[in-house]
């Protein structure tokens, strides 16, 4: 006789088998490997560029302050 945690570990592991073998989870599996190099550069660049526009509006407060801000 099992006893009630590995009921409950057996209970998961077909409820994640089941699920994995959906068309859905196939799918979002196989697009997200493929997708995943793209949204990783997609987010350096986007942290670039908010970096630079950053930098250039400290500049720009810089200098239409004359230069006493920091």
């Amino acid at each position: 006789m099992e006893t009630k945690e590995e009921r409950i570990a057996r209970r998961r592991k077909e409820r994640e088998d089941k699920m994995k073998a959906t068309t859905g989870y196939k799918v979002y599996a196989a697009v997200f490997t493929v997708m995943y190099p793209f949204i990783a550069v997609f987010t350096a660049l986007f942290a670039v560029l908010v970096s630079v526009t950053s930098r250039i509006s400290n500049a720009i407060v810089w200098v239409l302050s004359g230069g006493k801000s920091r």
